[in-house]
């Protein structure tokens, strides 16, 4: 690392400059230090911030084995817990899968995503790596040349200069990486017309399964978090405020759309978040510009309904790291150039079954709306999935691979 000043700039300087403070980019960060690399991660929010945004809390089998090849898995062995089955509940029936007994026969790993990320970022700093918290940055220059730079801001609004080999944008959908790539970037979108309400509710899961349930009013979704914190969804109409609903009624049309009056009632706790999802695809191509490369959400966001987006993030920061870590330190930039399409084989692969998600669970938005005809094509596809075996396996196959 070095430090000079340039025209009242403070300027430093690193192998590898990390945007973002997530999953991808403390999972690429830690696999780098590792291995030698000097690194940096930049990060606009607070570090109290980073470690208590809950996300995502299903972690598939690949998601676990990378984490256990670098060592990141303590707190995941620790503290996840197993999770082999979902139940699809309907107002015609209801049936469950034990998809860790189908197809790969593997279960996920119930696991919440500040959690993971407070593991990272502990690892990573016990070892002597460097985040800058409250640091935002603004653009990536000269990402055609060998040495791009960073321009941010400290938390004082202070400018700040950081040159690198490389720069990893892993800092979402809206970052300075995104923001940074040249004129004519395809950028492949699709709005599925859903939104979710998405809720954290203090209270002991009421399944012992992941919920699925489909109704009339809409889909409504129970995921496991830990034995005293549940994750609902409900599907809700777009546009109306996160707050719009009292407890009362969320859990009434919770009750509702689970079928409480035939399974049992929901455990009622207090629900301390809540926050709108409207459910969209959004994947760059190509995953590398010069001496940018892209990760996580920065490179694909992923709907909700498959809980593949922190998965995804975690292979893709892989990939990424093993990759630079041949390019700066032995001179072999084969990973590197490969790096896009391999993980783009992925990432559309995970774009198809969210999408195929997202079509069982809900009606078809825009003018096709709600039907005969597609709520006879949503019942027949459930009804394939209850009884068809190799359909069982095909899902269990998806459902847990990346």
């Amino acid at each position: 690392m070095t430090k000079n000043q340039t025209a009242g700039v403070a300027e430093e300087s690193a192998d590898v400059v990390v945007l973002g403070a997530g999953v991808a980019g403390l999972t690429l960060a830690n696999i780098l230090q590792a291995a030698g690399i000097d690194c940096v991660v930049l990060e606009r929010a607070t570090r109290a911030h980073v470690e208590t945004r809950a996300r995502a809390g299903f972690l598939v089998p690949n998601t676990a084995r990378v984490l256990d090849r670098h060592g990141l898995a303590e707190g995941l062995h620790r503290d996840g817990r197993p999770h082999g089955s979902c139940e699809f509940r309907t107002e015609t029936g209801s049936f469950r899968l034990d998809y860790s007994t189908l197809g790969p026969c593997e279960p996920h790993t119930a696991y919440p995503q500040q959690n993971l990320v407070t593991d990272l970022l502990a690892h990573y700093l016990a070892a002597g790596g460097r985040v800058h918290f409250e640091t935002a940055a603004d653009a990536v220059h000269d990402i055609d040349g060998p040495r791009p730079t960073v321009d941010a801001r400290d938390a004082d609004g202070r400018p700040r200069r950081w040159r690198a080999r490389y720069v990893a944008g892993c800092d979402g959908r809206h970052g300075a990486a995104r923001r940074s790539l040249p004129p004519g970037t395809r950028r492949h979108q699709r709005d599925h017309g859903v939104t979710w309400l998405s809720l954290l509710a203090e209270a002991p899961p009421s399944l012992d399964a992941i919920g699925y349930a489909l109704h009339r009013n809409g889909f409504a979704g129970h995921m496991t978090r830990t034995p005293q914190v549940t994750r609902y969804y409900l599907q809700y109409e777009r546009g109306t405020p996160a707050d719009a609903w009292s407890e009362d009624r969320i859990w009434d049309e919770l009750d509702l759309r689970l079928g409480a009056a035939e399974h049992g009632p929901l455990r009622r706790g207090p629900i301390f978040q809540r926050g709108t999802i409207d459910l969209e695809s959004d994947v760059v191509e190509t995953l590398r510009h010069g001496s940018l490369l892209l990760a996580g959400d920065a490179a694909s966001l992923l709907p909700p309904a498959a809980a593949k987006g922190a998965n995804v993030a975690v292979l893709e920061a892989e990939l990424l790291a093993l990759a630079l870590v041949d390019d700066l330190a032995h001179g072999d930039p084969t990973g590197l150039d490969q790096y896009s399409d391999r993980c783009l084989v992925h990432v559309w692969r995970a774009q198809e079954f969210s999408r195929w998600m997202v079509q069982l669970m809900h009606a078809p938005a825009g003018p096709d709306g709600a039907s005969h005809f597609h709520d006879s094509l949503r019942r027949a596809r459930i009804e394939s999935l209850r009884t068809s075996r190799s359909h069982q396996d095909w899902f269990a196959e998806n459902y847990v691979g990346i």
